[in-house]
Order: C-alpha cells, then structure tokens, then sequence
C-alpha cells in the first residue's frame, strides 16, 4: 500500500467518525426524509433501498429484543416503533404512487423488491397472494397486535398503580438503614423509567394495531384504484388488469407486512416478558429445560402417536428420540448446576466464616466453647454424629426451664488437649474437663457403689460418681442389673448442661440482657426505661443474673421487669430489689419445689439460729452488712449440711426456709458447700402453697 492509499484511508475513517459524532443530525435527516417520501416521488431504485431498509429494521428489533436482559434496557422502542412505522407508512405512498401510475407496465414497475415477493412468495399468481396476504394480515392484527395491546395496557395500568407503594418500600428501607441513598436514588430512578416505558408502550402497541389497519386499507385502494386505472386510463382489459395490479399490490402489500409483523412480534416479546430477567432464548429455553421428565412425557406420547394408523412413524419416532435425548442431557446438565451451585454454596458459607480480620478475630473470645481431643473428633464429623444436635437441643431446654437463650456453643478441635480429652471453657476461661471412650458405654451405678462389671474403670465427670467404660455388647447388661448407661455424647451433654447452669449469671451479658428486653412488647421496654436509675438496662441485668444464680426462672421476664420498677421507685440496693422481685414470683418458686405429693418440703431454723441470724444483720440506710464471727458460720454451715445430706442421699432436695432479711444471707453462706439447696423467705411462700416442715436446723 501506498503513502496516499494510506492518508486516503485515514481521511475516510476521520469523515467516518465525524459522521457518528453527529448522530443527532443525521437522525433528524432521516426523520425530514421520510416526511419527504410522502410528498416526493421515489424512483423504482430508491424504493428498493427503502422497502430493504425497512425489512432490516425490523429484523434488527426483533433480534434486540430477544437479547435484551430486562424491557428497561430497550426503552427507546416506543420512539423507534414510531419511526419505523412512519417509514413503511411512507414507503407505502411512494409504492402506491409507483403502481398506480406505472402499473400499467408490467409487474417490475414499482421495483425490484416488490416484484421478488410477488414472484418468489405468491408465484405471480394473485389469488395465491391473496391468500397469503390475508393469512399474514389476520396473523399480525387479530392474534399478535392485539395480545400485545391488552398485555401492554395491563402492564401500564399495575405498573401506575403500584408505583405509591414501590416508593413508600423504597423509602422505608431508607429510613431503616438497609439501603443508602445512592441506592434510594437508584431504585427510584427504575421506578420511574418503568412506569414510562410502560406507559409508552400502552400507547405504541396503538401504533403497531393502526399499522395493520392502514397496511389493509391502503391494499384494497390499490387493487380497486389500480384496476380502475388501468381499464379506463392505460386501455388494458379487466382481467390484465387485474392481473398486473393485483400482483404488484399484494408484492407491495407482503413487503410491507413482513416487516410489520416482524416488529409486532418484537413489540411482543417486550411486554410479555415482564419481570423475566435475562435473554429470551435463556428465559425460554432454561426454565422449560429444569424439567426433563415433561421432555420424556412428551416423547412417550409422540411415540405412541407414531403408531396410530395413518402417522408417519418415522417421524413422530424421531421426534420422540430427540426429545428424550434432549431430555437425558438437560437431566444431567441439572445435577452438574445442582453440584455446582452447592460447591459455590459452600465456598459462600466458607469465605463469610472466614474472619475479617484476623487481629480482631484473635481478641474474640466465645462466651461457650467445646475443646475436643483428636480421638473425639469423629464425635462431631462423622455421617451419624450426634453430638452437635444434643449440643444445639441444650437450648431449647434452657428457654423452657430458665427463661434464657444460652450463646451458641462452638465445637472445635484441640489439638494441645490428651486424644481422650474434652475441655468446656466460658469466655476463653477452661472450667471443667473430662474424658471419653468412644465407641464404649458409661456405666453408673446410681447408689455410688463399685460397679462390678470388667470394663475400664472411670470417674463420671459431672458429679464425681464411680464408673466405668464397657463395649456396647455389655450394655444390656447393665441395664438389666439396674445401673445407668450413658453414650458418649450424653456424658459431655451432661456435663455442659450442669456447667452452664452453674454460669448461668456470667453468661447473661448486657449484650443478651438487652436482647430479651427488646423481645418484650414496646409498654414493658417503656416501662424499663422510665426506671429512674442511670442504667437501668444494667440494673435488670444484675437482678436477672442474681435470680439465675439461685436457678430461678426468668420466663416471666414481664412480671420481673413490673416488679424492678416497684422497688426501684423507693431504693437502689440491688439486693433490696432482688428479694422483692422474688416476693412477687413466689408462686412459680414454689410451684418449682412442689414434691408428689403437692407439697413444698421445707427444712426450718430453730429460733436460736433465727434470732442470732437477725442479729448478725446491721443496716444503715440502704446500706445492709452481715456480721458474724467465722466459728458460728462454720456452725451454721455444718448444722444445715447434717439436714441436707440426710434427704440427698434420696435425691431430694427440700429447700431451706428462713426470715425475708436473713435470706440473701443464709443463701450466701450456704452457695458453695450446698449449690442445689433452695433457700426461701416467709415472703416467697405463696398462698396457696402447702408447706411441709421435713425437718428443722438445731443448734
């Protein structure tokens, strides 16, 4: 190439991009041009290039709107419908002009293009075109243009209609933090630019029915004008000119209603498809392949067909063949997306476990957690593992007996701990630990005694009792003589439960104490914060802990937050509060320590140890100390043990009845050396509450 065919060529791609760069211009060129085509005589060869240009639109639209994602990304198709209507409008009075006033010559007289269709569509036969013209007219007016008017004018009317409240959901998902306003904006953009396009399309499908219409109309003035015409004017006979006309009319007609039909069916598949997201092709073709067993239905039944009498076999079998074929790979397309979503799933779920930041993941510290040796493992990863689900049950139990949602425990191995061994810490602190034998059954013997049966010889870890491990086979055994076989799993259930119960009151954080008073209903959160305390939030977290340390229930969370805010009104001792709160639940206390027989068993204090106890308390103002001389508590302590392991042994823990400002003392002195033992006040007995005296604490 040359040093001029060079420049030449960079001149012409400058003129080019010039050109594009004045879109706008050209645009309106076009639009002054085809004005002038309904005023102008076209030439045959122009018409051509016209009657093409046409026909390529619309095809161009139609394979738009099969790839667009959603009906917004085309919202220019109102303008555009209008235009290309306007072109074949115009495109239609220069044909007409051409046929009828060169009609008279032949069938090639308006053009190249119109007499292709009249040859290679009708075959030069006008009753064929005819014919064939009416099927497309009844075609694109009664069955497409229509449906898309009535689908177009729906769509219009909900779109409007909802629009209030797609705008109040946007602006309350403003207000309540879940989008920002860049994306407020966004979403209301959408909404904006949908109720317009829907609405214009309500009114373009007129268009595209009105085109129909004219395409009619302006055929038979034609053929009628055109045969009038050429009988009086051109000197032709009736039937010649019937003939020349007719065909180049009916040419001329298809030509036109090609296209438009092209374009109805665009105009279609815009407002059919809705809130369908994606191309059509993948719409369509992805939602009727999610069912493979309709395919092999189908191809059941075109199989059955084929043997009809009178069916071609052949070809109802190959269609059957197909079908099942397509039907067998979209089968196996499915389970891949199936395994493939699921390992997309899984990654998801892996990456938003995965710590943010790994230095503020270091600080965390989990406020339950299970360590578990290498050998216990298995516990928790196996197919059949079922100690993650007795984990996750504790619970629903703790909400039923406690009134309290206990922090999920995490469940982690541990490599540093013995292959046997399990550790259960409380905020990063290890608190108890245990061992297990997997694979084997813990035998007890409930009395405490030797079990006498071989086995490897243990201590069971949550209340000290003699054990022993034993192959499963020996389990059957053990029962039958009576004695208790736990699994694995229940051991370190067990084991948890009582810890937590235990901790109860170190687990109830601000954080979980607010969380049950956001639960309650808007007058008690009120009530709460109308408390005239700095903290109030702090002030329901230090009673509840101090109810859960002595294992009261905290369900009634209604009742509790009331009775804070009684006694919060005269004094700020949080005790003072506490032993009021449990006056006012003394009938869930003592409904809690009903025996069989409906009576709550209490143990009494002689009145030497009720007069000395009262007298060991000195108040000053709201401020109450407890003083007594460490010999007499030692006293006191042995005294009350002698009474409680008497019942113990049975299992029965009857609770400790004392004076209403004793209690909180008596509880105190008692918490370590005797946790079950309930301590109650004459207060916290409810009225209807029978009471049986089971024994009574001497000096």
């Amino acid at each position: 190439m040359s040093v001029s065919d060079t420049n030449s060529a960079k001149t012409t791609g400058r003129d080019f991009t010039r050109v594009l760069a004045n879109r706008d211009v050209m645009f309106a060129l076009g639009v002054v041009m085809i004005l002038g085509m309904l005023f102008v005589p076209l030439p045959p060869i122009l018409l051509d290039f016209g009657l093409a240009t046409s026909l390529s639109l619309a095809v161009l639209i139609l394979m738009v709107a099969l790839w667009i994602p959603t009906p917004l990304d085309f919202n220019s198709f109102p303008t555009i419908l209008l235009v290309v209507t306007m072109l074949r409008l115009a495109l239609n009075v220069s044909s007409t002009r051409l046929i009828l006033s060169e009609g008279h010559n032949g069938t090639a007289a308006a053009g190249s293009v119109i007499e292709g269709f009249s040859r290679f569509i009708v075959g030069g036969d006008f009753v064929i075109g005819i014919v064939i013209f009416s099927i497309l007219v009844i075609i694109n007016f009664i069955v497409i243009t229509k449906g898309s008017t009535r689908i177009a004018e729906v769509a219009a009317r909900f779109s409007l209609d909802a629009m209030p409240g797609k705008q109040m959901a946007i602006d309350a998902d403003l207000g309540a933090g879940m989008i920002d306003e860049h994306e407020a904006r966004e979403r209301r953009r959408i909404l904006e630019e949908e109720s317009a396009f829907f609405g214009a399309m309500d009114g373009a499908s007129k268009f595209v029915r009105g085109d129909a219409v004219a395409g009619l109309i302006i055929t038979l003035i034609n053929v009628v004008g055109g045969i009038l015409i050429g009988v009086t004017s051109r000197g032709l006979s009736i039937g010649q000119a019937a003939s020349n006309y007719t065909v180049l009319t009916i040419g001329d007609g298809l030509v036109t209603q090609i296209p438009a039909l092209v374009v109805s069916l665009a105009a279609g598949l815009l407002v059919t498809k809705g809130g369908t997201k994606g191309a059509t092709n993948e719409a369509v073709l992805k939602q009727l392949g999610n069912f493979p067993r309709a395919l092999y239905m189908a191809a059941a039944l075109c199989f059955v067909v084929g043997f009809l009498p009178g069916f071609p076999f052949l070809v109802f079998g190959a269609l059957a063949g197909g079908m099942a074929v397509l039907g067998y790979f979209m089968q196996g397309q499915l389970a891949e997306q199936a395994k493939l979503s699921a390992a997309q799933d899984a990654a998801a779920k892996t990456a938003s476990e995965a710590p943010e930041d790994p230095l503020k993941e270091m600080l965390k510290l989990d406020d339950l957690r299970l360590d578990l040796g290498s050998a216990l493992v298995p516990l928790i990863n196996s197919p059949d593992a079922a100690l993650p689900g007795k984990v996750k049950s504790l619970r629903s139990l703790f909400i039923k007996d406690y009134g309290y949602v206990i922090p999920p425990v995490r469940i982690k191995d541990d490599p540093l701990l013995p292959a046997m061994s399990y550790a259960i810490s409380i905020h990063g602190v290890e608190t108890a630990r245990g061992e297990l034998r997997p694979g084997a059954m813990m035998v007890i013997e409930p009395s405490g005694a030797d079990v006498e049966i071989p086995g490897e010889r243990t201590r069971e870890p949550t209340f000290g009792l003699n054990a022993i491990w034993v192959d499963q086979s020996r389990a059957s055994e053990a029962e039958a003589r009576g004695m208790t076989v736990v699994d694995p799993e229940s051991v370190v259930t067990t084991h948890l439960t009582e810890i937590i119960k235990e901790h109860m009151p170190e687990l109830l954080t601000y954080a979980s104490t607010q969380t049950l008073v956001e639960g309650q209903s808007k007058e008690y959160q009120k009530l709460l914060n109308d408390i005239s305390n700095n903290a109030p939030m702090v002030l329901t977290q230090h009673v509840l802990q101090a109810l859960l340390s002595e294992r009261v229930s905290i369900r009634n969370l209604p009742k509790i937050i009331e009775a804070v805010a009684e006694a919060a009104g005269t004094t700020k001792n949080v005790q003072i509060i506490v032993e009021h709160v449990r006056a006012q639940l003394s009938k869930q206390i003592c409904q809690a320590l009903v025996d069989a027989q409906g009576y709550v068993p209490v143990i009494t204090l002689s009145q030497s140890w009720e007069t000395e106890l009262m007298n060991a308390i000195s108040r000053n103002g709201d401020e109450v100390n407890f003083i007594m001389s460490p010999q007499r508590v030692q006293e006191f302590v042995l005294a009350v043990r002698k009474e409680v392991q008497k019942f113990a042994e049975g299992d029965q823990w009857p609770a400790i009845l004392v004076a209403p400002d004793s209690r909180p003392y008596v509880r105190s002195i008692l918490e370590r050396v005797s946790p079950m033992t309930q301590v109650i006040s004459h207060n916290e007995v409810h009225r209807k509450a029978s009471l049986k005296t089971v024994a009574t604490v001497g000096p």
